[in-house]
């Protein structure tokens, strides 16, 4: 499929961002970001979308003028400390209905493919040891921001099939690499610290995903013929346990680390009492993807090592502290 101009939402974000930086850097596109506040961190060459509010009366017949991909990641993410009084109201408005406005539009517009960043949660919480999700597996969401999710793949679906608008959609796992934030950012304070961790005895597998890979796979999806209508989950295709993790990290940073042989079994017991146990179940709890179907369908593999992608991850914080 020949590519001109491709959108991506969410372009100060942390994906959306990384994204545009390497089409800008491929020189192959004409790109378009959307966005909600400035961001001056991205090429003067992408012409900028501003709009207020990720909702459902936004117009976006300027932005999507002679769009042939629409690469959607912009979205209400996972919120810990939820304050909304209808949680799953909130999410609906801007991931359901937000993203099938913006949809719509682009299929009136003429766009070719729709890429919808959705979520791993679409197919659950957890895995069971030897039984790894896979991309065609009867999804299973449980919380509000997985279901959100969900129900917008089932309406891009329905979407595509009246249009004739090619959908594209990807599942990602937990994303990480320069920048990242949240649960991932403070392991890597903790360990530069040398804060005593009771982690040294968790067996769990997760799989991860660095951004570097993520975004060689949405660049794939972009143009390959076959991504047309399918489903995709992406990770490194490296299941590592949260020790090895941690240790991985402090091996990067070059950082002694005290990793505590704690027994899983009691730090659950704790972190339920304490009110923490979806905390726990994301730390000492196995979730595994099969991307075996990216190779299969798309010939992708990822092509940067886990190692390569934990080293790029600290580097910015070795550089700090050569300073």
């Amino acid at each position: 499929m020949k590519v001109e101009t491709v959108l991506v939402t969410g372009g100060s974000g942390f994906l959306g961002g990384g994204l545009l930086r390497h089409l800008a850097l491929c020189g192959r596109y004409s790109l378009v970001a959307a966005l909600r506040r400035e961001c001056n961190e991205l090429p003067q060459s992408i012409r900028r979308f501003m709009y207020a509010d990720l909702a459902a009366y936004v117009d976006w017949q300027n932005a999507l003028n002679h769009v042939d991909v629409v690469v959607h990641s912009a979205a209400r993410v996972h919120v810990m400390a939820e304050s909304a009084a209808d949680p799953v109201a909130e999410f609906r408005r801007v991931n359901v209905e937000a993203t099938l406005n913006l949809a719509r539009q682009a299929a009136e517009a003429g766009v070719k493919r729709f890429i919808y960043l959705s979520s791993i949660k679409v197919n659950g919480e957890f895995t069971q040891p030897g039984c790894a999700f896979a991309a065609d597996d009867a999804p299973d969401p449980v919380d509000p921001y997985g279901i959100s999710k969900l129900e917008a793949e089932l309406a891009l679906k329905d979407l595509a099939l009246a249009t004739g608008m090619e959908v594209v959609i990807i599942r990602p796992v937990l994303v990480y690499g320069v920048g990242v934030k949240a649960n991932f950012l403070n392991m890597i304070r903790w360990l530069q610290r040398g804060v005593p961790l009771p982690f040294g005895a968790v067996n769990n597998k997760r799989s991860l995903v660095s951004l570097e890979n993520l975004i060689d796979f949405i660049v794939t999806c972009i143009e390959h013929p076959a991504a047309a209508n399918q489903t995709f989950l992406v990770s490194d295709g490296h299941d590592v346990s949260t020790t090895e993790l941690l240790r991985s990290l402090a091996k990067a940073m070059n950082s002694p680390t005290i990793l505590l042989p704690l027994p899983v079994s009691l730090m659950s017991v704790v972190a339920k009492l304490l009110g923490k146990g979806a905390v726990a179940q994301r730390i000492f709890g196995s979730l595994e993807v099969d991307i075996t179907k990216n190779q299969r369908v798309l010939g992708w593999v990822p092509p940067v090592s886990f190692r390569s992608a934990i080293d790029s991850t600290v580097k910015p914080f070795l550089d700090v502290r050569k300073k």
